[in-house]
């Protein structure tokens, strides 16, 4: 029988998420329970050709574990992959593994989508179409302040150059009144009960350190010429991805390389302190075990998460 829970593993950007997916994967067939399989939790890594710049697990840094939720549209493709889409065939997918004796072992950086998994979706407005391209067209400067204004917990976690989530923000404001910061207040309940989070901490200054890293390894193993190749199918939300926006950028002229690279660096380190934010609305969630990466390999955080997930 496979264990009662499945692990939900979040943290920051580059600390180790995908690493240890593998490895309790692996440690639950090692004790001779049924094997595991990941299931992706990321906005990008569903797009395929997008590798390099999403830190998608090669077929060698996936060690023989499948992998589900990668891959799965063209970055051109015309229906936005949104969390309402994400969720429902996650939601599928898992039971579709528990129901067969699979543990699903669910990672990825994308914290709403972990939120929803955990907690349900929020019941938002329709978009509105007409309301979208009187936003769109808004002054920035002016499009931030009525954020702040009207939902400044949004704004202290929007980041000011997310137009996609700043229009949705407001979107929501206009149409019922009410903040999405409030809206989403009703995703307040008891979590999934068969889901076990699990957190992966780091010292800030060491993860800036790993952050760095990765985005100097992302251009040594050829970032730069997978944005290039794929520019001219890059749709409207696989171009914000990190590392491709501002790659993009460097091809159209925009700044230098070097100056790319930093602000895929800075960009990064800004998007890891945005997930922290996420990670201390997620650390009340009951039960769940946060764990210090940086002083112990994967794979011995594998057993602690496998053990915890075997408690009564």
């Amino acid at each position: 029988m496979p264990p009662a829970r499945f692990p939900v593993i979040v943290g920051p950007t580059a600390s180790g998420k995908s690493a240890l997916a593998v490895e309790v994967a692996l440690a639950l067939e090692a004790r001779g329970l049924p094997r595991g399989e990941v299931v992706s939790a990321d906005a990008f890594q569903v797009y395929r050709g997008m590798d390099i710049g999403t830190a998608k697990p090669t077929p060698d840094e996936r060690r023989g574990v499948a992998h589900h939720l990668i891959d799965l549209v063209e970055p051109d493709d015309p229906e936005p992959f949104t969390l309402r889409r994400w969720l429902t065939v996650a939601n599928e997918l898992i039971d579709g593994l528990r129901a067969r004796g699979i543990t699903p072992v669910v990672v990825g950086g994308t914290h709403l989508y972990v939120k929803a998994l955990l907690d349900g979706l929020f019941e938002g407005p329709g978009e509105d179409a007409g309301l979208r391209a009187e936003l769109r067209a808004m002054d920035p400067a002016a499009r931030r302040r009525e954020l702040e204004r009207t939902d400044p917990a949004a704004a202290a976690r929007i980041h000011p150059n997310d137009e996609r989530r700043t229009i949705r923000a407001l979107e929501v404001y206009r149409l019922t009144g009410r903040p999405i910061s409030e809206h989403q207040s009703q995703w307040d309940r008891a979590p999934r009960p068969d889901a076990l989070l699990v957190a992966l901490e780091w010292p800030t200054d060491l993860l800036n350190q790993r952050i760095n890293a990765r985005v100097r390894e992302m251009m040594r193993r050829g970032l730069l010429d997978e944005v290039r190749t794929l520019a001219p199918r890059l749709g409207p939300q696989a171009r914000e991805a990190l590392g491709y926006k501002q790659l993009l950028a460097h091809l159209a002229g925009g700044m230098t390389l070097d100056e790319a690279v930093e602000a895929i660096k800075i960009e990064t380190r800004r998007f890891a302190k945005n997930q922290r934010t996420w990670l201390r609305r997620l650390r009340e969630t009951p039960g769940s075990a946060w764990l210090d990466a940086h002083a112990h390999t994967p794979a011995k955080i594998a057993q602690t998460v496998v053990k915890t997930m075997l408690a009564p």
